[in-house]
């Protein structure tokens, strides 16, 4: 286990294992370093960095919760970088992680050496985004891992073909057993966080998607997905016809990464990088 301490006194979690071409995976909203799991193997050969953001897994909860905020996320990341000695990397971003690559490709694109977009793209379908706050910040009505897995494998009908044992996998990554039932791994206070954002105007992502230009780049979209539509991710291609890109069948909001469709996409992208 490892941490480093941000410029506002909290403990972030962190791992950093192998080595190669340094990738820093940055996880999805509610998720922790555990959603890279199953990927992992497929990307042997590289140095794989994963952090928990603020507020999540194994890293401090914030007391303002106004600071689990893109801005304040991305200056974590570049004080990661910072704490070991790493002046670039490239970035696979699950989500809000692929929002914070675009982000860091505005403000510091000295530091990348490439970014990877899983299932997130600078358009989001504002039905996707609806899902999201029907669970953010509230524990599950489960009360085993078991159950839990029965009710994702049932609410998320656009994964078609997952197995249960797949699903008890999830529910065992996201959400901690107790005596009273399953808790969230991240502070309840991210839900607060997230609407006071949606009570103002969308940023125009665009320009940050641009300002990724002459990086390599890739994105995965799920087939089925609720917040990468098909036509933003054919609008990124029209601005980008050099992006690796991969649509994974079966998959909605965010495919896992070890599917062939995805696994295929990231060693393209790695291939650029080499």
């Amino acid at each position: 286990m490892a941490h480093f301490t941000t410029s506002d006194g909290l403990n972030i979690y962190y791992e950093d294992s192998g080595e190669g071409l340094p990738i820093l995976c940055l996880p999805g909203l509610t998720r922790t370093t555990a959603d890279f799991d199953d990927v992992t193997p497929h990307l042997a050969g590289n140095r794989l960095i994963k952090m928990d953001y603020r507020g999540r897994g194994q890293s401090d909860f914030d007391p303002n919760w106004q600071n689990y905020s893109l801005p304040v996320e991305s200056r974590d990341v570049l004080e990661l970088l910072a704490h070991l000695g790493l002046n670039k990397t490239a970035i696979l971003g699950t989500s809000r992680g692929g929002m914070i690559g675009m982000g860091l490709a505005a403000m510091a694109k000295d530091h990348l050496l490439g970014v990877a977009l899983n299932d997130v793209g600078p358009e989001l379908d504002p039905k996707g985004l609806d899902f999201i706050m029907v669970y953010l910040g509230r524990n599950p009505t489960a009360k085993t891992h078991a159950e839990a897995a029965a009710a994702l494998q049932f609410v998320f009908k656009d994964f078609a073909g997952v197995p249960l044992e797949r699903w008890q996998r999830e529910a065992e990554k996201n959400f901690i057993q107790t005596q009273a039932g399953l808790q969230i791994t991240y502070d309840p206070k991210l839900r607060d966080a997230i609407e006071l954002t949606r009570d103002q105007p969308l940023p125009d992502l665009w320009p940050f998607f641009d300002a990724m230009a002459g990086l390599p780049l890739a994105c995965i979209r799920g087939a089925n997905s609720g917040l990468l539509t098909a036509d933003t991710l054919t609008k990124m291609q029209d601005r980008r016809p050099d992006m690796v890109t991969a649509v994974v069948p079966d998959r909605g909001h965010v495919p896992f990464l070890d599917e062939t469709e995805s696994v295929a996409a990231l060693h393209a992208w790695v291939r650029l990088m080499a």
